[in-house]
């Protein structure tokens, strides 16, 4: 099965999303197989999850501090549709893998931008 590509960011600090991301895997019965820096703002998670557990994994990411992309947000409805129209325990433990991509962001307010950048001599 190919992975589920999910895009998503944070204006939070990764030093406490990171943390709440890692217990929100395990507590939905997700195995983290590899986690990866792609830039010094982006990070990759690997992820396997029983179908039965995915709409809990994605209120998780959402109460982490994690935005979704569009594209995130349909295709984990799409999931979560899936699973409710499963209706054996064998389907609901198909595995899902998941590729999570997490960028974080700066918040930049007009008002830090101005400050930022001395006036023109």
């Amino acid at each position: 099965m190919q992975p589920l590509a999910i895009q998503s960011f944070s204006y939070d600090e990764r030093a406490s999303v990171l943390p709440l991301l890692n217990e929100t895997f395990a507590d939905c019965g997700g195995w983290i197989l590899d986690r990866r820096i792609i830039s010094p703002a982006t990070l990759e998670f690997h992820v396997e999850i029983q179908l039965r557990s995915i709409l809990d994994l994605y209120a998780a990411i959402l109460s982490a501090g994690v935005e979704l992309t569009r594209s995130a947000h349909i295709a984990l409805t799409y999931l979560c549709t899936c699973r409710q129209h499963m209706s054996t325990p064998a389907d609901l433990g198909q595995i899902v893998l998941l590729r999570i991509e997490v960028s974080f962001l700066e918040d930049v307010t007009l008002h830090s931008f101005l400050n930022s950048n001395p006036p023109p001599s």
